[in-house]
């Protein structure tokens, strides 16, 4: 079990490091003063009924109880190390993990940590506002498991800059705390994390298409050959499933009310389907259209350098690396990648090395496509002639092949001029916006109720009914 009488919860022996320890300890307050300044707005005073890591095993790993935010035990976990562990790609593969730091991979390596430690808080900044319009007691509480684990992620990630890469760590840790999503001087690391979150459809939007491109690039640093991150990451993905299924079914709750108010009123307009006060389906579609293109430029170019040298040192693998049958060096292997040529959409073969970043973009495709199928069967079941669908990958893209091109969701290449006539009907319009975010104007806190645009969950959180008193407002 991880000893709760230390400052800062750990399963990495920290009081053997004093220099270590003293840093993190300097490190936590500058932390606690940013969550003030930016975690959920109003909610340092509630009791939230949150899960809190106790150990990393699969039996024990989280305890549910009323915790304050403020002091919400934030802790340092991994998962724990096998000792015949091997590098299992690229050009070092059939080595010993590394436990610490090659010199030579450096710089790659606190690139990679503080990219993905930049995210973390960066989502907390986003949903900051959120909770002052929720949907229910219910929603509240996992918008604030969410907050916190994001918040655990971070110190993950600062962990292993303090321990592995000195004062360059420290100055790298204490910038994550500097940046601020949206910032126009000092912004996050990657743009969909300066993205607004204006409304709770955008957050249920967000968990499950973002949190799940955390998901695939967890999975791919978990391969990697520093045994600490990917020791990290294991054990993180064990939060970010949480974070998925609050998307996931957020969104599929919505599209269930929305069902059950056209069939009760026997409606299909969606202006009509609007004065019911539920949000119809084609804007659902179009907040889908959106999370969806500016996730897939989370996975960086299609072809890249970069992620060749990651894979090749060993420092990055595929999803699933030990599952795939091929060489696992891939020096030979070739890979499809699609551009556009000559007006025209085209596909051609390029060395799977330069395609890393879109192999997991397609990985991560497939498994949006099985979430859509789950979301439609909802619809299907309420006998509803409407299906959700996901837009072609070149549509509404900043980066990669497709940035700069003029892509609609069928995978039509169009004028500048042709997409602004039609952008709209693809994407959220300002009007859009309005009507959602007037949905939300108040919040419900009643144990039990749930505002009218959303219908309740099959279940509550830890085997709680649905109307268990989820947070507490002093």
């Amino acid at each position: 079990m991880i000893n709760y009488t230390d400052k800062i919860p750990n399963n990495v022996d920290l009081g053997r490091d004093r220099v270590l320890q003293r840093a993190l300890e300097h490190w936590q307050p500058a932390f606690l003063g940013w969550w003030n300044d930016m975690g959920p707005n109003e909610s340092n005073a509630y009791e939230v009924y949150l899960r809190t890591a106790i150990s990393v095993d699969p039996e024990g790993w989280a305890q549910f109880g009323y915790v304050r935010m403020p002091e919400y035990r934030w802790g340092v976990f991994l998962q724990p190390r096998d000792p015949n562990r091997l590098v299992n790609f690229g050009a070092r593969k059939g080595e010993p993990a590394w436990q610490e730091v090659p010199g030579e991979y450096r710089s790659a390596l606190r690139r990679i940590i503080v990219t993905q430690g930049d995210t973390e808080p960066a989502s907390v900044e986003q949903q900051k506002a959120l909770g002052l319009s929720c949907p229910s007691l219910y929603d509240l509480r996992n918008i604030f498991q969410v907050n916190v684990e994001e918040g655990r992620h971070l110190w993950a990630m600062v962990y292993l800059l303090h321990r592995y890469f000195g004062r360059d760590g420290r100055e790298e840790a204490e910038a994550l705390l500097a940046r601020r999503s949206g910032d126009g001087d000092n912004p996050r690391i990657l743009g969909a994390f300066n993205e607004p979150t204006p409304d709770w459809l955008a957050f249920f939007m967000f968990t499950f298409f973002t949190d799940r491109d955390g998901k695939f690039q967890l999975c791919s640093l978990a391969e990697s050959g520093f045994d600490p991150l990917a020791r990290t990451c294991r054990f993180m993905l064990t939060e970010e499933a949480h974070h998925m299924f609050v998307g996931e079914t957020g969104v599929g709750r919505v599209i269930q009310r929305t069902c059950e108010v056209m069939n009760e009123h026997k409606i299909a307009d969606p202006g009509d389907v609007r004065k019911q006060g539920v949000i119809d389906l084609e804007t659902l579609q179009r907040y889908l259209n959106f999370h969806y293109s500016v996730t897939l430029d989370l996975y960086g170019s299609d072809i890249s350098s970069n992620a060749a040298n990651y894979y090749t040192n060993g420092l990055k693998g595929r999803f699933e690396e030990t599952k795939l049958t091929d060489d696992h060096v891939l020096t030979e292997a070739t890979y499809p990648i699609s551009e556009v040529v000559g007006g025209k959409i085209i596909t051609r073969e390029i060395p799977a090395l330069t395609a890393l970043n879109a192999r997991l973009r397609d990985d991560y495709i497939k498994e949006i496509e099985s979430g859509l199928s789950r979301w439609n069967r909802i619809i299907d079941k309420a006998g509803i002639p409407f299906r959700l669908t996901i837009p072609h990958m070149g549509f509404h893209r900043a980066i990669g092949n497709f940035a700069g091109q003029h892509i609609s969701p069928q995978g039509e290449v169009l004028s500048e001029e042709s997409w602004k006539n039609h952008q709209y009907e693809w994407l959220p319009s300002p009007e859009d916006y309005k009507y959602v975010q007037s949905l939300m104007s108040g919040r419900v806190t009643e144990p039990g109720k749930f505002a009218n645009w959303i219908a309740p969950p099959i279940r509550g959180v830890n085997n709680q009914p649905p109307n268990f008193e989820y947070v507490r407002f002093n």
